[in-house]
């Protein structure tokens, strides 16, 4: 059974145990007592895929209630900042019990007690070694930061710290922040350009930006740039590693975005 199926089961969050366990526990008994919950028969914990299925768990709570923080950084939740939120929700396609599953996660991740630090600390030891997760949790984070079209230095400060806990240094978190921006710029400018033979000078710089590389990089550094980025962005990859599979279409798109940067850079190269 999914990990959503175990979460409704009504036991999974108490299972884990730890800060994540206490908030999965706190949001299932809400949903329990709002009368969402479902006749669900879920297997023991701890059978084969069970640990797959706890860090799927992990992740989907992780982001949803850190995002909530993330958006009260600055001192309050901006609109656009809660469409963000819910634009994640229709992407990832969850039906109805899920987005209001992710909204009560949201909203804890919001309140003033909310333990940023142990909660990271858990969701680094449930991820293990596997950094490409957390790299894909660090970026969905910065997407949600740029909602407003902007990233707040409260955000940012917020961001680092959580870079830290999770084994990135500050430089490889700034490489991450341009890397997300270039792909978003790139994403715009080449919605504004699909029908032009020829990609402009703007699309061309965010396409470099969005690979991580200079435009002097040689054509070898460049395909090199693309494959790396395709290996850590692989959607297969990361739900076999424990990225809920609500998140495959998010991951899909962005490895779509990767492949039509280095597409727009062989053009403009004449590859």
């Amino acid at each position: 059974m999914s990990w959503w199926g175990k979460v409704l089961g009504g036991a999974f969050g108490f299972a884990m145990g730890g800060p994540i366990g206490a908030i999965l526990g706190a949001v299932i008994g809400h949903q329990l007592d709002a009368g969402l919950k479902k006749a669900v028969q879920y297997d023991t914990l701890g059978g084969p895929g069970a640990s797959k299925e706890r860090v799927q768990t992990a992740f989907f709570t992780t982001v949803f209630s850190v995002m909530g923080h993330l958006a009260k950084a600055d001192g309050r939740v901006s609109e656009t900042e809660i469409q963000m939120a819910r634009n994640i929700m229709r992407q990832m396609q969850l039906d109805t019990q899920q987005q209001q599953f992710a909204v009560d996660l949201f909203k804890k991740g919001k309140e003033p007690n909310f333990p940023l630090d142990d909660v990271i600390a858990q969701f680094k030891a449930e991820c293990g070694r596997n950094r490409n997760l957390k790299q894909m949790f660090i970026e969905i984070l910065v997407f949600a930061a740029y909602a407003d079209g902007a990233m707040h230095e409260a955000e940012r400060h917020l961001l680092v710290r959580i870079c830290t806990r999770l084994g990135f240094s500050h430089a490889e978190f700034s490489e991450i922040e341009r890397m997300v921006y270039a792909q978003q710029a790139f994403h715009g400018q080449r919605q504004g350009q699909q029908h032009y033979a020829r990609p402009s000078r703007d699309l061309l710089k965010e396409a470099y930006a969005a690979l991580g590389v200079d435009a002097k990089a040689s054509d070898a550094d460049i395909k090199k740039a693309y494959r790396r980025q395709m290996n850590q962005h692989h959607p297969d990859k990361l739900v076999a590693k424990g990225l809920p599979e609500e998140m495959i279409k998010m991951a899909n798109e962005k490895t779509q975005e990767i492949k039509a940067a280095y597409e727009t850079i062989k053009k403009a190269r004449g590859l």
